[in-house]
């Protein structure tokens, strides 16, 4: 009888064991369940948005990220992609500034890097005009420069013709572009996902990377004269200075574009890089940019 009283007490502390072995399997399961959960799904303002990590090319977020959409200024992330490529290329060479550019400007009420009729600015001092205060002189100069052809005209559609090549190269099925700047005439479009790939590709040239991080700059020029002034631009990319890791990439608005960014971060290695088309306003596009950053990086 004894026995069989021990052996009762040995069965239960085994069960006992058992039970409680299972519960802590249970519960180790269910807290890696909990710390896999995927965050939730942002809601964005913006009519179209893309995400990637930018290391492995991996999809982190959609939105209409095929839909063709006006792009405004984010165009020039190929304006400098296309100039960035060319063989041979000298960042110091020098352009001098023609009324052609400032007129444009006038007419089309475009942004604008102040550019000065007469002055030689470089290559590189171009590159930061065109993508720091997003400008259009900025872009028809490089055009002008980077295009082939006898005639300004020539060499403008030469070098549109460049940016179009080099979309196709980049398998950008829905991306055209009918102008330097972002100011097309109805031509002009691109996608989220289209213009995500193509940032990822100009980040890759080390002068790109470093343009488009820049907060603000001051650029010494040479005038008509052979003097010298400075040039002052800052960047209209809010996100430099107000997110943690922002390196990039470019702002663009316009009646048809309402409000566009593609931007880019990096945290602890990894590089998240994306784009938001028409928002509704500057502070929405930065916010939608935030929230897919914020996501990004958690998934």
């Amino acid at each position: 009888m004894k026995l069989g009283i021990k052996g009762i007490r040995r069965v239960s502390a085994t069960a006992t064991v058992a039970l409680t072995a299972g519960a802590v399997m249970a519960g180790g399961a269910f807290a890696t369940t909990a710390q896999a959960a995927t965050p939730p799904t942002p809601k964005i303002v913006a009519k179209g948005g893309f995400v990637m990590n930018n290391g492995t090319g991996k999809t982190l977020f959609t939105k209409a990220a095929d839909t063709r959409r006006s792009t405004g200024s984010t165009t020039k992330i190929m304006t400098a992609r296309v100039v960035l490529a060319q063989k041979g290329l000298n960042l110091d060479s020098k352009v001098t500034v023609q009324k052609a550019y400032s007129d444009y400007i006038v007419s089309k009420g475009a942004s604008s890097a102040r550019l000065i009729v007469g002055d030689q600015v470089s290559v590189r001092q171009l590159l930061y005009g065109l993508m720091l205060p997003s400008g259009c002189d900025a872009a028809y100069a490089l055009a002008d420069k980077f295009g082939s052809g006898s005639t300004r005209a020539a060499r403008v559609k030469s070098f549109i013709g460049k940016m179009n090549s080099t979309a196709k190269t980049l398998g950008l099925k829905n991306t055209h572009f009918d102008s330097f700047d972002g100011i097309g005439n109805g031509s002009n479009y691109s996608t989220p996902r289209d213009l995500t790939k193509l940032a990822s590709s100009a980040m890759k040239y080390s002068t790109f990377r470093t343009v488009v991080k820049t907060k603000s700059t001051k650029q010494k020029v040479t005038t008509k004269s052979g003097g010298y002034r400075y040039m002052s631009w800052a960047n209209t990319n809010k996100l430099l200075g107000t997110y943690s890791g922002a390196i990039g990439v470019k702002t663009g608005s316009g009646p048809t574009a309402k409000y566009c960014l593609v931007f880019a971060a990096t945290r602890k290695g990894k590089t998240v890089i994306g784009t938001v088309l028409t928002s509704t306003s500057e502070a929405n596009r930065t916010a939608d940019a935030k929230k897919l950053m914020d996501y990004g990086f958690k998934k």
